[in-house]
């Protein structure tokens, strides 16, 4: 071929290349994009779902390996260090939304939303979660924290008027019988005296109840109040307030000698590979999970929690399910099923903001 004829066909695919390949580089970057969202939204699922047995398998490392009889990798250690490696990941991403012009865009009356949020979520929440892991099975503090989105979904119709789909209502509906029955069943197995028809509910399961609670008034607050706020400024806000909070309420519980192994080398080395795993990875996934994912698919995502979260306590505890969890937990799983055809009924038009919500329903995340 002469060098004349090469380049009158390379004009020409010059010409018809782009027209052709237009479409297909379009559709292919949209399904690598899609594709790429969906495989973080899961892994960051899988991670959270893993951080109640991971906090309770580093708490029994630590009582192999006691200092003066206290345990280095105590709860409160493991959430109030595992806050501060979280901002150290956080502040870096959202760096540039902490500027004084979006800090003066905030109102008082927004500040003091801001404030109710985080001491809400990011420091009661979190206290009660980890107590009860203390008190009751991994898989029960699972379960009874499904009561959150229907929780949510109550008080948003009695306090927003917001108008519901049937699927919705029918799901929560469901999710709390499973939970019902789970506790129902788990106490006619303890042979509780004089239960009756009524169910006996542990301290543990109170608390991982009053911790739901408390995220779905946040969540309210959120919902009401805070709609424009930068998700990065409500995050770290959030974050950090939550752990202030938490300390000075842990030092009048407990006394500043609860919190004297800080510091420990011992709790340090595993804190990093916590960090790194639950908080490093799991953030950053979902927060990337949030950028390239739709609501739905954000919903859909966060509603396999449960069952990760019963798979993560049987792996990394060796704790099965018994069988009032198995019949309650099926029950739950149904009724998130039910829940998500009301979300793949809604309009595909969601606004951000509901992202926002739904990074606050999934649940424990380990911070």
């Amino acid at each position: 071929m002469r060098n004349t004829d090469r380049q009158i066909l390379f004009s020409l695919s010059y010409q018809i290349h782009p027209k052709i390949m237009h479409p297909i580089v379009t559709k292919a970057s949209t399904f690598i994009g899609t594709t790429s969202g969906r495989i973080y939204l899961l892994s960051a699922v899988l991670i959270f779902a893993a951080a109640n047995s991971v906090t309770r398998r580093l708490t029994e490392i630590g009582s192999q390996h006691l200092i003066d009889g206290r345990n280095p990798i105590s709860l409160c250690n493991v959430l109030f260090v595992g806050n501060l490696c979280a901002l150290l990941v956080l502040i870096p991403i959202y760096g540039r939304q902490l500027n004084f012009d979006s800090f003066k865009q905030l109102s008082g009356k927004d500040w003091l939303s801001l404030t109710a949020v985080a001491i809400l979520s990011g420091a009661i929440a979190p206290g009660l979660i980890f107590t009860a892991l203390s008190l009751t099975m991994v898989n029960n503090v699972v379960l009874v924290g499904r009561i959150e989105p229907p929780l949510i979904l109550a008080l948003s119709v009695w306090f927003l008027r917001e108008k519901v789909n049937i699927w919705a209502v029918v799901g929560a509906f469901v999710c709390l019988g499973g939970v019902a029955v789970t506790l129902y069943l788990q106490s006619l197995g303890q042979n509780a005296p004089d239960s009756g028809f009524f169910i006996h509910i542990g301290t543990g399961e109170l608390l991982t109840a009053g911790g739901a609670l408390a995220a779905s008034v946040a969540n309210i607050i959120s919902k009401v109040k805070l709609a424009n706020i930068p998700l990065g400024i409500f995050t770290i806000f959030r974050m950090a307030v939550g752990t202030v909070v938490f300390f000075i309420v842990a030092l009048y519980l407990y006394g500043a000698e609860h919190f004297m192994d800080v510091f420990t080398p011992f709790l340090w080395q595993w804190m990093l590979i916590y960090s790194a795993v639950i908080v490093v990875a799991g953030q950053l996934a979902w927060f990337m999970g949030l950028k390239k994912s739709t609501a739905s698919e954000i919903s859909l995502a966060s509603s396999f929690t449960p069952l990760a979260g019963i798979l993560a306590a049987y792996f990394i505890l060796g704790e099965a399910p018994n069988l009032a969890q198995y019949i309650g937990g099926s029950i739950v799983i149904g009724g998130i099923i039910i829940s998500q055809i009301g979300v793949w009924r809604q309009s595909a038009a969601i606004p951000l903001s509901y992202k926002k919500e739904i990074d606050m329903e999934i649940g424990f995340k380990g911070i």
